[in-house]
């Protein structure tokens, strides 16, 4: 008996090991700026790709971002009805960052912006829902410093902005602002809208010291 309740707490002990050692996963949600866009080497130089190096071993933080969606269901291209959103789900991420919106400011888009409260708030539950139960954290988009694909900076920041910022209070997520740091900023947007490889070190490492202060909390 004593052989056997050794072994079996051998093998406990070893289960939990083996689980306490596994990466912690955390899944970028967004548009073309996640995904990269203009950046030359997105393996590296992405911020989700910035964030797992910044992270460590500990983490595993997966890129998630799609050019172009939209978060609103009633847009032009919404993110999730893509598949890269079950993806996103399937990887049942520990923590999530979203960053969507900036597409939502396009004319064609806004025009159903009633909407908008309710979608983000679908895609802060189905990731809620999720068995890893994940921590969320809504992000404020950047600036937009023209009106490149008729996206637009006013609506991003007297729209957009005030609502995932409702959202997050309704909903009890995190708030990441990464709208004020870069304000008055051009530099690191080449083609107005798309940050470059400085300004993606600049959103992970804003993200990064998020992360680790709430893990000190």
């Amino acid at each position: 008996m004593k052989f056997r309740l050794s072994s079996v707490y051998s093998a406990v002990i070893i289960i939990m090991t083996a689980v306490s050692c596994q990466p912690i996963r955390m899944a970028c949600v967004g548009d073309s700026i996640t995904y990269g866009h203009g950046i030359a080497d997105r393996e590296h130089d992405t911020y989700p790709a910035l964030l797992d190096s910044m992270l460590g071993k500990r983490y595993d933080v997966r890129n998630f971002g799609i050019s172009g969606r939209t978060l609103m269901n009633c847009a032009d291209v919404p993110y999730m009805a893509e598949q890269i959103y079950q993806d996103a789900l399937d990887f049942n991420p520990q923590i999530v960052t979203i960053k969507l919106g900036t597409n939502d400011s396009k004319p064609q888009n806004w025009c159903c912006s009633g909407n908008f409260k309710s979608d983000l708030t679908k895609l802060v539950d189905s990731f809620r829902e999720l068995p890893s139960k994940p921590q969320i954290w809504l992000c404020l988009p950047v600036p937009a410093m023209g009106n490149a694909w008729a996206i637009n900076d006013s609506i991003i920041y007297n729209g957009v902005i005030p609502y995932i910022k409702e959202v997050a209070e309704e909903e009890g997520v995190g708030l990441i602002d990464l709208n004020t740091p870069f304000q008055s900023h051009r530099e690191y947007f080449p083609d107005t809208i798309h940050p470059n490889e400085e300004g993606h070190k600049i959103i992970a490492g804003i993200i990064c010291e998020t992360i680790r202060n709430r893990k000190k909390k």
